[in-house]
């Protein structure tokens, strides 16, 4: 498989992104090629991606360099997203 790297951009209280973060525990060992990093929009990586990627909401998801989504998460899109791109040579 591909490596792939996924970013979630957070902000403090965030409901959503505990729900992203909970569902990555449950289903990380499936996925050993995944780096997946968690990144506080108010550090000055996280404000650097709102900006890059125009992230209004949290969290942001990036996977590979590109925006996946925001201020939402769709776990079976989410799936198929890595499954895609760690497949892509």
């Amino acid at each position: 498989m591909k490596p792939v790297t996924v970013l979630e951009v957070v902000s403090s209280g965030c409901k959503i992104c505990q729900v992203v973060e909970k569902f990555w525990e449950d289903h990380k060992q499936e996925w050993p090629n995944v780096i997946f990093r968690r990144v506080d929009v108010v550090t000055s990586e996280g404000t650097e991606l709102a900006q890059k990627y125009l992230i209004l909401a949290s969290p942001g998801i990036i996977i590979n360099g590109e925006l996946f989504s925001v201020g939402g998460f769709d776990q079976t899109k989410f799936l198929d997203k890595l499954k895609e791109v760690s497949k892509q040579l």
